[in-house]
């Protein structure tokens, strides 16, 4: 049967979502990866799949544009949060996702602030493939003696993530250096891998390769990890704008409950059918 979609995005993080009531949706990775093609298919970063699950909030699942289906989407989220709040008409939501569950509230005009809950900082809750401390990795790319990248801090935030703390992001290759570490032994279910340049305690610029979907516009999971890693050296207080190349988003991570919370906007682009 034919599927209507939204396309939305948040900070140019684009999505198609597809909203089912008590219907099962379970798209192959074959059918997600021909509709997230740029060419001849939607063209997405991820889909995003809402039903009204077993109990009263909905349930959220999320499959990168390579098929695979994944725990969280920051981005995504807020888009979710904003769709909920408009059929409700109420400032708030709350949903569920395979990994935890999320609640959001209106910010204002198309802005939409999402609990994300704790970051997990253990190494085995990441996950890493050996015992580290998370503040800062063993692993390094380039040269033993003078690596170009090296000792990351690691985060998950329903998802893994590596953040790389970087002088200068204009000259790192985020191609180059985020498809090799994407896959690398040390993350047995790959890794999103996050390149932060610290502007000021308040200010971090990052750019983010992102499992499965590649280089995108923004990622709402990994400036959430990318503030915490910052955090966690001394090199940012609790709270930051982030910069990333679709747009600005802020986050905060609350002392008084160990809550990261992110803020930012929603668009809604059109309405249509998968093909």
């Amino acid at each position: 049967m034919s599927r209507p979609f939204l396309k939305m995005n948040g900070l140019g993080n684009d999505f198609a979502v597809v909203e089912t009531g008590r219907e099962a949706f379970e798209p192959s990775p074959e059918q997600v990866r021909a509709w997230a093609g740029r060419k001849g298919g939607v063209g997405f970063d991820q889909l995003i799949g809402i039903s009204s699950g077993a109990g009263a909030e909905p349930m959220v699942r999320f499959w990168n544009a390579d098929g695979e289906e994944i725990g969280a989407c920051g981005n995504g989220s807020r888009c979710v949060g904003w769709l909920l709040m408009r059929a409700s008409g109420l400032d708030h939501a709350n949903f569920s996702t395979i990994e935890r569950r999320l609640s959001a509230t209106k910010a204002g005009e198309n802005l939409v602030s999402v609990n994300m809950g704790e970051p997990r900082l253990a190494w085995n809750e990441i996950p890493l493939a050996e015992e580290m401390d998370t503040r800062g990795i063993e692993l390094q790319v380039g040269p033993i003696d003078n690596p170009r990248l090296h000792t990351p801090g690691a985060v998950s935030m329903g998802n893994p993530h590596v953040v790389f703390f970087v002088r200068d992001i204009d000259v790192v290759d985020v191609t180059r250096d985020g498809s090799l570490l994407e896959h690398h032994p040390l993350f047995p279910e790959g890794v999103n891998v996050g390149f932060a340049q610290v502007k000021g305690p308040d200010r971090i610029r990052l750019r983010v390769w992102e499992r499965g979907a590649g280089l995108t516009k923004a990622c709402g999971t990994g400036a959430c990890a990318a503030l915490v890693a910052c955090h966690r050296r001394g090199l940012t207080g609790r709270a930051a704008d982030l910069e990333l190349d679709g747009g600005m988003l802020h986050i905060e991570w609350r002392e008084s409950d160990n809550h990261v919370i992110m803020t930012g906007p929603v668009a809604l682009e059109y309405s249509g059918v998968l093909p």
